[in-house]
């Protein structure tokens, strides 16, 4: 597997922080004036899920340098968008589980699932996990704490959350979700649009919600010229098409 530093070349950590912040002002109704998510009644909302682990350098470019336009393109706002952070774990005879990138992975892995699970408004709980995500994205792992206090959020509902063992039970949950997925998944990340895997064009998922939507709100971003405009300023794209570097790049097979 390709280390996730030959993949794109890296954002500033400053940049990382302003984007951040952005992101974090958006979700927060004082600064918007009202929840990003509004827009399409939850029945006409595409759903959007994104199959991942918390290490995987695929899934951690994803997210920082694809998944966030949901956002900022005001396109969350036809999006039902879900997070499964598991991705190709296994779960041994005895109960535990494993992780393709080790056991700090399955850590993170639990700490994203737990933060979901108390702050269940996508509002809430995509700026830790994005947080999170740059710093694997960063190879700074092992700080993901400090996303609690650049968020000025509360570490103690995540802090109980995995050490009484809902954390776990969060993640064997996940578990069942993804190993019930049909087709099954083949890699990460993994994203599913209304039903329908991506496979490999699984970056270009703001065209494929566009698509879906059946609403009557339909964003400004969902315009032919618009979407052209989102996908040029996204890296790996040479006239709105995936650039294919080599048969594998693009995701972590199982």
């Amino acid at each position: 597997m390709e280390s996730h530093r030959r993949l794109i070349p890296f954002l500033s950590l400053g940049n990382h922080l302003l984007i951040l912040l952005i992101i974090s002002c958006l979700f927060v109704n004082h600064c918007s004036g009202s929840s990003i998510n509004g827009g399409g009644s939850e029945k006409e909302k595409v759903t959007l899920e994104l199959y991942y682990e918390s290490l995987c350098p695929y899934c951690s470019n994803l997210i920082v340098n694809y998944l966030y336009k949901l956002f900022d393109s005001g396109v969350i706002a036809i999006t039902q968008l879900k997070l499964v952070p598991y991705g190709n774990a296994k779960i041994r005879a005895n109960g535990t589980i494993t992780c393709q990138h080790g056991q700090y992975e399955c850590l993170l892995n639990t700490v994203e699932a737990c933060a979901i699970d108390v702050w269940p408004d996508v509002n809430e709980h995509f700026p830790f996990i994005y947080c999170v995500e740059s710093l694997v994205y960063q190879g700074k792992y092992t700080q993901w704490e400090t996303c609690f206090e650049k968020l000025g959020l509360d570490p103690n509902p995540v802090a109980n959350c995995y050490n009484t063992g809902r954390g776990k039970e969060l993640e064997l949950g996940y578990a069942a979700v993804t190993n019930d997925l049909k087709p099954p998944h083949r890699y990460v990340p993994w994203v599913v649009v209304d039903g329908q895997p991506l496979y490999d064009d699984y970056r270009n998922f703001i065209s494929y919600i566009c698509k879906a939507y059946n609403g009557t709100s339909v964003p400004s971003a969902c315009s032919e010229s618009s979407i052209g405009v989102i996908l040029a300023s996204l890296p790996y794209r040479t006239n709105n098409r995936v650039k294919v570097i080599s048969q594998n790049v693009g995701h972590n097979i199982m």
